[in-house]
């Protein structure tokens, strides 16, 4: 096979013992179904020879692309609280490493190509569903700012999956900073593995942090560098209204990513606890305990590094690492703070600001008020134009209170309001991945038709802006849509 990528291969090369080796099952007539394109740029590919006959072969794993080297990663978690010490790529595959067209390493890494060594039952196998979700999710976060990975293209495998029924068989090839997770460190610490764990916690530090490399404390700042990445990145998922729904370790990026799309969601009403994958059955991972279950998995990653930290003296490494986590709620707090101050167009930094939101989410609360639709009238309340956002509320002699300190306090800022509210208009959006216009555009797909697919991820990717003729993504689910669950796919 011709060079469709010029691989450099950084973590089959220097990590020899903590992968295996892996081709993916042959799928029997792989075609590509979507790419994206502007992401095949930044990779420095042509998106036509992505969808050629070749290139559907290896985005199937059915063949390796000339310089890949794909495997299995090794890594362990807790999942749901409990720790399984070996899970691994059980469905998945890193096909290998490109350097982009800034100089930055990316992973390209396949979902769905079949089972791996480290399958748990199963077939290693995606239907189409799933892997259009992770396609559709993962580009509105980064159209809204949000770290993440991203797809470069979803392919159909020719055959069934079977999943409550046939459905159509399908893989999804990601690209992410890395595939490093704080499941992939307890893996290693689990098993005593010092010296192999010492080699994959200097990868990552040359590769994430490469500041670090040959600091005395290197180990401890690791720690203190993941910890505020992932207050950074929890913050905007709560300013953004966003569930990821499975916050097990192994699904914690130590890039601070996004990673693993199963069973996410966005609220249309604000509500705390919303819940929506299947297996969540306590509300671990509901919306509003994703900074506390943050800072769990966190503290999961600290305890994989003790040895690293202080070998001789395991008091000291303790003490040394909960130092760095007592600071991860100011951190946490710090960042939704500043984005939320954003979405309410406050630039300044005053007394009373975090009030003034709380305020806010709690009316919110009481009326069930759509959270984005909320957030982004504001910006029509700050302009003199209230009625919008008024209606959002039961309570309107509770809200008016609201927008009379709300309209003090703005009143403190020294830039004109039109620049104010037009600075709200680009963090708070107008689009989505409303629930139930995904379901639609996967059902859809799964018929084999594409157009709402299509439709759906141009309102998605350009999610400040009000598009002609999408209107309807920027409404919330209809009464008799009903409660809404997801399911872990991919």
């Amino acid at each position: 096979m011709s060079a469709i990528f010029t691989f450099d291969n950084s973590y089959a090369r220097d990590l020899e013992g903590l992968y295996l080796p892996w081709t993916g099952a042959k799928a029997p007539a792989p075609q590509v179904l979507r790419v994206n394109e502007a992401l095949a740029l930044e990779l420095g590919n042509d998106p036509g020879t992505l969808r050629s006959a070749e290139s559907a072969a290896f985005l199937t794993g059915t063949t390796a692309p000339e310089g890949a080297a794909p495997l299995a990663m090794a890594y362990a978690g807790h999942q749901f609280g409990g720790f399984s010490p070996q899970l691994g790529d059980g469905r998945a595959l890193l096909l290998g490493e490109v350097i982009d067209r800034k100089g930055k390493r990316r992973d390209i890494h396949l979902k769905g190509s079949g089972r791996t060594p480290f399958s748990r039952g199963g077939d290693g196998k995606a239907h189409l569903g799933p892997v259009l979700r992770e396609f559709l999710i993962g580009e509105a976060m980064h159209a809204l700012g949000v770290p993440t990975t991203r797809a470069l293209a979803a392919s159909l495998t020719g055959e069934m999956v079977w999943r409550e029924g046939g459905k159509p068989g399908a893989v999804l090839a990601r690209v992410a900073s890395s595939h490093l997770r704080v499941g992939t460190f307890q893996f290693f610490a689990a098993r005593g593995e010092t010296d192999r764990l010492r080699q994959l916690a200097n990868y990552a530090i040359s590769r994430h942090f490469p500041d670090l490399k040959g600091a005395n404390d290197r180990y401890l700042q690791l720690l203190s560098r993941v910890s505020e990445a992932q207050a950074r990145l929890v913050a905007q998922w709560v300013n953004l209204g966003f569930v990821h729904g499975v916050m097990n370790t192994d699904n914690v990026a130590i890039s601070g990513e996004t990673i693993d799309y199963g069973p996410c969601a966005f609220i249309d009403a604000y509500d705390p606890k919303a819940v929506f994958s299947s297996i969540d059955r306590n509300g671990r991972y509901a919306y509003g305990n994703q900074p506390n279950i943050a800072q769990w998995n966190l503290a999961r990653f600290a305890e994989s590094l003790l040895d690293l930290i202080d070998p001789k003296d395991s008091d000291a490494a303790i003490a040394k690492a909960t130092e760095v986590l007592s600071h991860f709620p100011h951190h946490y707090q710090a960042e939704w703070l500043k984005g939320v101050r954003a979405k309410l167009g406050l630039m300044k930094d005053l007394p009373g600001d975090l009030d003034l939101a709380n305020d806010l989410l709690a009316l919110m609360a009481e009326s069930r008020s759509d959270f984005t639709q909320t957030f982004r009238s504001l910006s029509d309340a700050a302009r003199e134009s209230e009625a919008a956002f008024r209606d959002r509320f039961l309570d309107l002699s509770k809200i008016d209170r609201w927008l009379d300190r709300y309209a003090e306090r703005s009143s403190l800022e020294d830039i004109p309001a039109t620049k104010r509210t037009a600075t709200m208009d680009r963090v708070n959006p107008i689009y989505i991945p409303r629930n139930h216009k995904v379901e639609e555009a996967l059902e859809a797909a799964e018929r084999g038709e594409m157009a709402p697919f299509d439709r759906l991820l141009a309102a998605i990717t350009s999610p400040f802006e009000a598009q002609k003729g999408l209107e309807a993504y920027a409404e919330p689910a209809p009464d008799d849509f009903g409660p809404y669950t997801t399911y872990c796919g991919t």
